[in-house]
């Protein structure tokens, strides 16, 4: 059996603000070599998925499949070193987008040129632009079903995927035939740490690169919607401190502050 993991390259959210840098031009958000790229956690949640799947199917083999531009090999590594047997990346700046149209195009392209996959995982979302479509757009171009937001998933009888599906009260359980898009959220757990043996390992194989050209498409991108504008939001606090008498005296003062401000209203209304 085969499982495709799909990864994304993010701007590590833990990334400071005072180190994002606004390319007006482009109208994307840089960061400098200090603050190092990482796997969208919820892909890296995926290839966990796909590993505990090898633990009890036993003969599955995991591709991980990146697309984007300016990848960090040493990040995207990291796939190789807990376990995956093979990662292929996509480069191409018309990849370097928002728009989640192009990239489930391309990512269903590479998965064809590998001639298919009994499951493909994804995380449930990207941590940057938040859209989480792509896994949807993917499921319809490979022509297989979508189990989502799973924080569990096992293959019975080598025939059909079953998940627990996370709600907001509980959980679900789906099934669907072979072969499937299953996506996977938090709730799964973390990835695992690679050996030292496994990093070392990792570090001398290399990706396999492939091209747009070679998937036989065009710049997937040259129909995609326009960002109008974008900023990073400019946030403040003000603290005022209430001093009084006594507690009467501070609960009156921090009323008449409130109201001043507009934060309530006489009569209880917010």
């Amino acid at each position: 059996m085969r499982a495709i993991v799909c990864l994304k390259q993010v701007i590590d959210p833990l990334t400071p603000a005072t180190s994002l840098v606004l390319d007006a031009a482009e109208r994307k958000i840089r960061v400098g070599a200090s603050a190092p790229p990482v796997i969208n956690g919820f892909d890296e949640q995926g290839v966990e998925a796909a590993l505990r799947l090898r633990e009890t199917v036993g003969d599955l083999e995991i591709i991980c499949v990146a697309v984007g531009d300016r990848f960090n090999s040493d990040v995207m590594k990291r796939a190789l070193a807990v376990g995956a047997d093979q990662l292929v990346m996509v480069q191409d700046p018309s990849l370097d987008t928002w728009n989640s149209y192009p990239i489930a195009t391309t990512l269903a392209a590479v998965i064809r040129h590998l001639g298919g996959a009994d499951i493909v995982i994804c995380g449930r979302q990207g941590s940057d632009w938040d859209n989480g479509l792509v896994p949807f757009i993917l499921a319809d171009q490979l022509g297989m079903p979508i189990l989502t937001l799973a924080k569990q998933v096992t293959i019975a009888d080598g025939r059909r995927v079953e998940v627990e599906r996370v709600l907001a009260d509980g959980t679900m359980a789906m099934q669907a035939d072979l072969p499937a898009v299953v996506t996977v959220t938090s709730e799964l757990g973390a990835l695992r740490m690679p050996t030292v043996a496994a990093r070392l390992a990792a570090v001398r194989k290399q990706p396999r690169q492939l091209t747009l050209a070679e998937l036989t498409l065009a710049d997937p991108a040259a129909s995609a919607p326009e960002v109008c504008d974008l900023a990073i939001p400019v946030t403040g606090r003000n603290c005022t401190f209430i001093e009084a008498q006594d507690g009467a005296g501070a609960g009156a003062r921090l009323a008449e502050t409130l109201l001043n401000a507009g934060v309530v209203r006489l009569g209880g209304e917010r």
